[in-house]
């Protein structure tokens, strides 16, 4: 089902559409095949009020509107990574509109230590079943005529994964704007010096590669942007650009990342997220989110 190779398309114009949703400051994506009506969607958003501990799907319905308004072959369901700020919701969409939900094998580990940390026990598995398709550095997937590269780009999290599509390409929360610079690398599997590597991997692609961002926060009071170049980043990135080193980014990563607070959302987004966006449920089958103390 996959090759292994670098190597895409930079003549094809993947078209992207952009959602953003302000609750998590997420940027979720639907991108069409410019040959046919074949899509994929990237990162989408399960909404989820914690204070009441009710979810909804406002923000992925306004995708499930989109891609039915415009006449779309939803082929992909992509998580980027396993999200610590907010709960995805893959299986609300591939329920109404089809589509294969697809992570990094390294999701695994990820469930291995989140299993641990949320006492999931034996009946949670931690094989990446939960999602249909596991993909490796180097793999290949087809959006239409569209092939897509996955790039392993682990730091942020052991499963980050960036998806070459044409001359777009989305980098989870690998990279953020150059003036908003990159993502922690605290988290458990988390490694500053991993993250410098996979972003140096991002930075080889062409010049003129776009690229688009899982999140934005609106540095210094501007307009929320998600979308920049390669050129722009290795230029201007404030943490990666103009030639930093590798110890040089590791101990800034290291002091910025012991400052940060914990993500709201990230006890029930751990939770859902592993699980491929699936709620998990009681020992009566209710909807239920355990909450650990001193945990994380």
């Amino acid at each position: 089902m996959y090759m292994t190779t670098y190597s895409t398309n930079m003549n094809i114009d993947a078209v992207v559409e952009a959602f953003f949703d302000e609750a998590t400051n997420t940027i979720s994506y639907v991108v069409k095949d410019p040959a046919s009506n074949a899509c994929v969607i990237v990162d989408s958003v399960m909404d989820f009020d914690f204070s009441s501990g009710r979810i909804s799907y406002s923000q992925a319905d306004r995708i499930v509107e989109h891609v039915n308004e415009n006449n779309l072959d939803v082929e992909w369901l992509i998580e980027t990574h396993v999200h610590a700020d907010h709960l995805s919701a893959a299986p609300y969409i591939q329920e109404k509109l089809g589509g294969q939900i697809g992570i990094g094998k390294n999701i695994t580990l990820v469930q291995d230590t989140f299993g641990k940390v949320f006492n999931e026990g034996t009946q949670f598995q931690r094989d990446g079943s939960q999602f249909d398709a596991l993909f490796s550095d180097g793999d290949t997937y087809t959006v239409g005529q569209m092939s897509v590269v996955v790039m392993e780009t682990p730091g942020h999290t052991p499963a980050c994964m960036t998806h070459v599509m044409g001359n777009a390409t989305f980098v989870g929360d690998t990279l953020f704007m150059p003036d908003s610079g990159s993502a922690r690398a605290d988290f458990p599997g988390g490694d500053a010096g991993v993250l410098y590597d996979s972003i140096q991997k991002v930075l080889a692609l062409p010049t003129d590669m776009r690229l688009f961002m899982c999140h934005d926060y609106g540095a210094n009071g501007r307009q929320i942007q998600w979308q920049t170049t390669v050129g722009d980043e290795k230029a201007h990135n404030i943490h990666v650009g103009r030639g930093g080193t590798r110890d040089e980014f590791i101990a800034f990563r290291t002091q910025r990342d012991a400052q940060l607070a914990v993500p709201r959302l990230i006890i029930p987004s751990l939770q859902v997220n592993m699980r491929a966006g699936v709620v998990p449920r009681d020992e009566n089958g209710n909807p239920s989110i355990r909450f650990p103390i001193n945990a994380l």
